[in-house]
């Protein structure tokens, strides 16, 4: 029993350590840097769902992924926006990860993914 609690404490510890590896922004935050046009946006749940509807303005991670460096901006320091599907998802660390490989360190997760933002009335675009 202290070793099955000892390996659950073990693994709360490593689960929060990696979930805080990129710092999170609200949607408020996110709406302000968008409007001042500051951020890019990475949107990591697949083509599917980023031709149904993204953020406007997001890339989608899947289909960029072997150009990234391409679509991404010069600026080494620019903010970088990873999102998924809603705030148990965990697909926008492929894409938060291969920002960061890139040289990328200003990056962020907007943990509460597509869903939170349609559920807080935030409009999304369709894929082209």
């Amino acid at each position: 029993m202290k070793k099955m609690l000892a390996l659950s404490a073990a693994a709360f510890v490593a689960a929060t350590v990696f979930a805080a590896e990129y710092a999170d922004i609200t949607i408020k935050d996110l709406k302000t840097e968008i409007a001042a046009k500051k951020v890019t946006l990475l949107d990591a749940n697949g083509t599917e769902s980023w031709e149904k509807g993204h953020i406007p303005g997001a890339i989608n991670f899947e289909a960029n992924e072997e150009k990234l460096s391409s679509v991404l901006p010069k600026d080494k320091n620019a903010l970088i926006v990873a999102y998924c599907g809603n705030p148990k998802c965990t697909a926008y660390q492929g894409a938060a990860k291969a920002a960061k490989k890139l040289g990328y360190t200003n990056i962020k997760h907007l943990s509460a993914g597509i869903a939170g933002w349609k559920s807080a009335g935030e409009t999304t675009e369709a894929g082209k």
